[in-house]
C-alpha cells in the first residue's frame, strides 16, 4: 500500500481529509493493532510517513522510573 492509497482509505473511512501526516500515523497504528495491516505494510507506511515528518506528540510518551521491587516482595507464608 502506498501513502496515496492510505490517504484514500483514510478519506473513505473517516469521511474527511486528513489534516496532517500525524493523523495518518495514528490511523496506521490503529489499523495495525486491529489486524487490518500486516507488519510489512505498517513498516513501509511508517517509513514513508516518517519522511513526511509525522510524529507522535511528546505527551504520548510516558515518563517512567524504575520500580523498587523490594516493596512488592511476596510473603513467605503462602
Amino acid at each position: 500500500m502506498l501513502v496515496e492509497d492510505l490517504i484514500h482509505r483514510f478519506e473513505l473511512v473517516k469521511k474527511r481529509k486528513s489534516l496532517h501526516a500525524n493523523e495518518l500515523l495514528d490511523y496506521i497504528q490503529k489499523s495495525y493493532i486491529y489486524g487490518e495491516l500486516s507488519i510489512v505494510e505498517y513498516k513501509k507506511l511508517f517509513f514513508e510517513l516518517d519522511k513526511l515528518e509525522a510524529k507522535k506528540p511528546s505527551s504520548f510518551f510516558v515518563k517512567t522510573r524504575p520500580i523498587d521491587l523490594k516493596k512488592f516482595e511476596l510473603s513467605s507464608t503462602i
